[in-house]
C-alpha cells in the first residue's frame, strides 16, 4: 500500500492525478486544497471507499502549516509519495505587483513545499519520492512572458530547491525530482493566457505524473525535467 499526498488536488492537474492514482487499489491518498466541496467529490467520482482517501481543506498561502502536518501524521504512519502540485498565479505587470501578491504566490508555490517537506521528514520513508510540480516559466532558458515575473520566479525557486534537497536527502534514499510543466488546459493556464487552447489535457498529463511519481525514483534524483509540447 502506497501512502500518497497531493497538494492542490481539487482541480486541474492535481485533481486529475488524484483520480488517476485512485485507479490502483494499493494507493491511499491524502488530498489538500482550499476547495472543500471539490475535494470531497473526488471519492465519489473515483468510486472508492473513504478508507482510501482523506481530504483536508487547507489554504497553503498561510504561514502556519502545523495543523496540516498534524492532520497528516494522524492519518499516515509513513509517506511514500509527496506531490507538491499546488500553485498560485498573478498575471500583472511587474511594477504593479503588490506585497500581498508576493506573499500569496511565494507562500503557495515555494514556501509551502519547503515547510511541508521539512515538517513531514520524520514520516517520509526511505525510498520515498518527492515530486515538485514546477512550470516551464521557471525553467532556465525557456521562453518567458510579460506579467508572469512573480509566478515564474517562484517556480524557479522550487526547481532549485529540488536540486538541493536531492543532495541533502540522498543518504536517506529519498528521491526529489521536479517536473516543469508546459501548457495544460487548466483554469490557471486560462488566467495566464486567456483564450489559448493547450494541446494537453489534465488527464493525459496526470497519467505521466502518476507513473513518474510511483516509478521514476528508481532511476532519477535531483532532476528538473521539462514536460512540454508548447510554451505557452
Amino acid at each position: 500500500m502506497k501512502n500518497i499526498i497531493i497538494t492542490g488536488a481539487s482541480g486541474g492537474i492535481g485533481r486529475a492525478v488524484a483520480l488517476e492514482m485512485l485507479k490502483d487499489e494499493n494507493n491511499r491518498l491524502f488530498l489538500i486544497s482550499r476547495n472543500k466541496e471539490n475535494l470531497e467529490s473526488i471519492a465519489g467520482l473515483a468510486g472508492v471507499s473513504n478508507d482510501r482517501i482523506k481530504t483536508y481543506p487547507f489554504d497553503l498561502s498561510v504561514n502556519d502549516y502545523k495543523p496540516l502536518i498534524e492532520a497528516i501524521k494522524s492519518t499516515f504512519d509513513r509517506v511514500d509519495v509527496l506531490i507538491n502540485n499546488a500553485g498560485a498565479l498573478v498575471n500583472k505587470p511587474f511594477e504593479e505587483t503588490t506585497p500581498a501578491d508576493f506573499e500569496r504566490v511565494v507562500n503557495t508555490n515555494f514556501r509551502s513545499p519547503f515547510f511541508l517537506i521539512q515538517g513531514l521528514l520524520p514520516l517520509i520513508n526511505n525510498g520515498a519520492h518527492i515530486i515538485n510540480i514546477s512550470s516551464m516559466g521557471g525553467f532556465q532558458g525557456s521562453v518567458k512572458f510579460p506579467g508572469l515575473a512573480l509566478y515564474s520566479a517562484s517556480k524557479g525557486a522550487l526547481s532549485t530547491l529540488t536540486e538541493v534537497l536531492a543532495a541533502e536527502l540522498s543518504a536517506r534514499k529519498i528521491a526529489v525530482n521536479c517536473l516543469a510543466i508546459g501548457s495544460v488546459q487548466t483554469p490557471m493556464l486560462q488566467e495566464a493566457f486567456p483564450g489559448y487552447k493547450a494541446p494537453v489535457t489534465p488527464e493525459s498529463m496526470a497519467q505521466l505524473i502518476s507513473w513518474f511519481a510511483l516509478n521514476a525514483n528508481n532511476w532519477l534524483n535531483g532532476k528538473v525535467i521539462p514536460v512540454s509540447l508548447s510554451t505557452p
